[in-house]
């Protein structure tokens, strides 16, 4: 069986990673045929046999699954203006840091590679000891969905690798063929929209066969967590994906300059329809890991990628009506419903218009009952582009007032606003639920529907109103248990004790993300400083301009703010930076530069990094022949591996190292 397996498995790998079979389809079936006699006559079935991949039972439902490595989104560049400006900041950002390390090795001059952006859905595949252990969706970017069954019938999809030196992480693209897709629809008895949607339906079926039924294929193009291997650039990784079998696209192109990317990717916006799947554009990537590690990344995306995004499809359509939203910020947002058309393989009927002044511009304040172009932006918001015809339909009118609660509307600039903090329904819910999220305040278990039942039933109105909550006061509520009761009000409890930056991005600054929110706790360190600083003061700090430092400014001089501040902070609310303690000159790590990776039995990454730093040491987040000492915790992977060859001191012990920190 063990023969059979690794024989059909092999003549896979030729058939649909390689397009190059080496057998006849009569002699492919007859050693399928004789495997699944034998599993059938000895009752076993091997983990890696190709009869996996018919499906199998019926699903419950999906398992959360925890990435050991986060799977990124990418900025976006439009158009080539956009993709010059990343270019810029690429090469800003790299002569930054070798003008603030002169005793490394410089950084290399930018070189890329540019690879197809597919349609479909990502997977994150972890491989254990060289087999296909788990398969994943992304979801949202931590944590996703298991989907070891539906992916194990895609059969470019490696059971077992040759890698068998630990834990790796494989990124990809689950998709369906264009001629696939059509294919199929011959015989289907509800033909399938479009290949993107065919491909995400399937995997997230939770039947099995279903997904077999769909012929889904897979190409990967990222290794996102290795234990054992490292790679000093992209094309490395890329050849240990084609030597472990991975179905790598061919269309890959290495280049030296931004001139030669922009070539490249007019070449595939032209050969777009040429190929048998859809792609959205083309991601492009600089090629040296070491300046990826030192670039770093955003609360959303790497530094070291783009996605460069194609002109998405148009259609026409009738607008039938505008209807307006409340966001938590008291922004008030319009959104058209149009005629249901197809567009891009999706049914559109909820565009976006943005504000009244992208209603203006777009002279679509006359344009009820007419018809509009329509376009799918970056192939996924709808969005009306403007007017189709020159016959004037019904006009748009702006709201005077607040739709939810009344009040009058402020507009400031093309947006209008309801200024009613504490008596507006949608923005009271929105901030509090924001205020609870992960990356915030981190009150688990908590939603939405957990701030609708808060707001109607205990007149939490503030996330300061948090903070007064009773036992008695939930006991009492709809699907509260004494358990889920006491669980809120042990997380609202813990969330006290969260650091400045996790709060200032809670309390929803405008125009403000974690980013930024970390940057004014690094830099002040003290919440009463942040509320104090001046716009002037602000303007001066790294990537804060007018706006945004009018905007933090004016943020806390609202009375409603200050009020909500003041009574969290009554209540036991911290938010500090922890102080830095003085530094020590005469420890071991003084003027030493130290490597932390992996996961330390109690000190987490950030504590171990600052008492490194108490002493004179230089935390960085590379390993190179400058390197004195690496900090090694459980699973510290390749940082582990090249340190090693490099013959650098390797602390493996948390006790150790406590003691060399003089604790």
């Amino acid at each position: 069986m063990k023969e059979l397996i690794t024989l059909i498995n092999e003549h896979n790998y030729y058939y649909y990673t390689l397009d190059q079979p080496r057998i006849s389809d009569a002699d492919y079936d007859k050693l399928y045929g004789e495997l699944i006699t034998l599993e059938a006559s000895t009752g076993v079935i091997q983990p890696d046999s190709p009869t996996l991949r018919v499906g199998g039972e019926l699903l419950m439902g999906f398992e959360q699954h925890r990435h050991r490595a986060r799977l990124w989104s990418l900025d976006k560049a439009q158009d080539n203006e956009d993709l010059l400006a990343w270019h810029a900041r690429v090469q800003r950002v790299i002569a930054d840091y070798n003008a603030k390390h002169p005793d490394e090795e410089p950084l290399p001059e930018p070189s890329y590679v540019i690879e197809l952006k597919f349609d479909g859905l990502t997977l994150n595949l972890t491989y254990e000891n060289g087999k296909l252990v788990q398969a994943a969706t992304r979801g949202n970017g931590t944590v996703g969905e298991g989907i070891l069954p539906q992916v194990r019938t895609i059969r470019s999809v490696p059971l077992s690798i040759p890698f068998k030196n630990g834990i790796i992480e494989v990124q990809g693209e689950g998709i369906m063929g264009l001629s696939v897709l059509a294919k199929y629809n011959e015989t289907a008895a509800e033909p399938l929209k479009n290949a993107r949607n065919a491909a995400a339906g399937a995997l997230r079926n939770l039947n099995p066969k279903t997904t077999a039924e769909r012929k889904l294929d897979a190409f990967f193009y990222n290794v996102g967590f290795a234990d054992g291997v490292i790679f000093d650039d992209h094309r490395e990784m890329q050849q240990f994906l084609r030597d472990n079998k991975f179905k790598v696209n061919p269309y890959v192109r290495y280049v030296n300059t931004i001139e030669e990317v922009q070539r490249e990717l007019a070449d595939v916006a032209a050969k777009r329809a040429t190929f048998d799947f859809l792609i959205d554009g083309a991601v492009v990537k600089l090629t040296d890991m070491r300046t990826r590690e030192a670039l770093g990344y955003t609360d959303k995306f790497p530094r070291w990628a783009v996605a460069f995004k194609f002109e998405a499809e148009e259609a026409t359509t009738v607008l039938e009506s505008v209807s307006w939203e409340v966001g938590r910020t008291g922004k008030i947002t319009p959104v058209a419903r149009v005629e249901a058309v197809e567009l891009a393989g999706v049914t559109v009927q909820n565009c976006t218009l943005n504000n009244i002044g992208d209603i203006e511009r777009k002279n679509l304040k006359h344009a009820l009952g007419t018809t509009v172009f329509i376009r799918r932006s970056n192939d996924v918001i709808p969005e009306i582009l403007g007017k189709a015809e020159d016959t004037p339909g019904r006009e748009i009118i702006f709201p005077a007032v607040c739709p939810s609660c009344g009040m009058e509307l402020e507009q400031r600039g093309a947006h209008l606003f309801c200024n009613n903090k504490l008596g507006c329904r949608p923005q009271m819910i929105g901030r509090i639920t924001h205020f609870a999220s992960r990356d915030a305040m981190d009150i688990e278990s908590f939603s939405v529907m957990t701030a609708e039942q808060l707001y109607e039933d205990c007149e939490v109105r503030d996330p300061a109103d948090l903070y007064a909550l009773t036992f008695d006061n939930l006991i009492v509520l709809e699907r509260f248990g004494e358990k889920k009761a006491q669980k809120l009000l042990d997380a609202i409890e813990q969330s006290k004790h969260r650091e400045l930056g996790a709060f200032l991005f809670a309390l929803g600054i405008p125009n403000t993300g974690k980013a930024t929110t970390r940057m004014l706790a690094d830099h002040y360190r003290d919440l009463d400083a942040v509320m104090n600083a001046s716009p002037e003061e602000l303007i001066e700090l790294p990537d804060i301009g007018g706006i945004v430092a009018e905007s933090i400014a004016g943020f806390f001089a609202d009375p409603v703010i200050a009020d909500s501040i003041a009574r969290m902070r009554a209540a036991g609310v911290k938010a500090e930076t922890e102080q830095q303690p003085e530094v020590k000159r005469d420890s071991v790590f003084t003027g030493k530069t130290v490597v932390l990776t992996g996961t330390l039995p109690t000190l987490t990454r950030d504590e171990a990094a600052r008492r490194l730093e108490a002493c004179g040491a230089k935390i960085t987040g590379s390993v190179s022949k400058k390197t004195d000492f690496v900090i090694a915790g459980e699973k510290a992977g390749s940082k582990l591996t090249k340190a090693q060859s490099l013959g650098i001191t390797i602390i493996e012990d948390e006790a150790e190292l406590l003691k060399l920190l003089g604790e």
